[in-house]
């Protein structure tokens, strides 16, 4: 079985739970599962895992966060190539844009989602939650 990293970013923890269930998803599939907040991932970790989940919330203008989440995956994209990716985020307003602005920027870059990604209007609920574990399922 594969190897999985779960790399996150969460302000309220809605992404977080996200992430929690989408490594749980990865677990029951057989992987193995290492959880990251993204100030704890960088590229050079990428070459270790075969699968990589990457969680991140709507910020501002649905945007993704920028502080901490953006700059690792700028550097963690081109590292991507030949991994199976999935992606997750919870928002709290407007229509899912963040998502539909990330998952084209991923595939700008060559690179082929697993599954449709998952996003949470705030706290995921049961259907969220096993979504999420699919998502887990997906990239193993």
């Amino acid at each position: 079985m594969g190897k999985v990293a779960v790399v996150y970013y969460s302000g309220t923890g809605n992404t977080k739970e996200m992430a929690d269930a989408v490594a749980a998803g990865a677990q029951a599939a057989g992987a193995q599962v290492d959880v990251f907040e993204c100030s704890d991932f960088n590229e050079t970790m990428a070459a270790d895992y075969s699968g990589i989940a990457l969680g991140c919330p709507a910020m501002g203008d649905e945007e993704l966060e920028d502080s901490e989440f953006q700059p690792m995956y700028s550097a963690l994209k081109t590292h991507l190539q030949g991994k199976k990716v999935v992606l997750f985020g919870s928002y709290g307003w407007g229509d899912g844009e963040w998502m539909r602005k990330w998952e084209s920027d991923i595939k700008g870059e060559g690179i082929t989602l697993q599954t449709e990604s998952v996003i949470c209007n705030e706290a995921p609920d049961e259907e969220g939650i096993e979504k999420c574990k699919a998502l887990g399922k997906a990239i193993v």
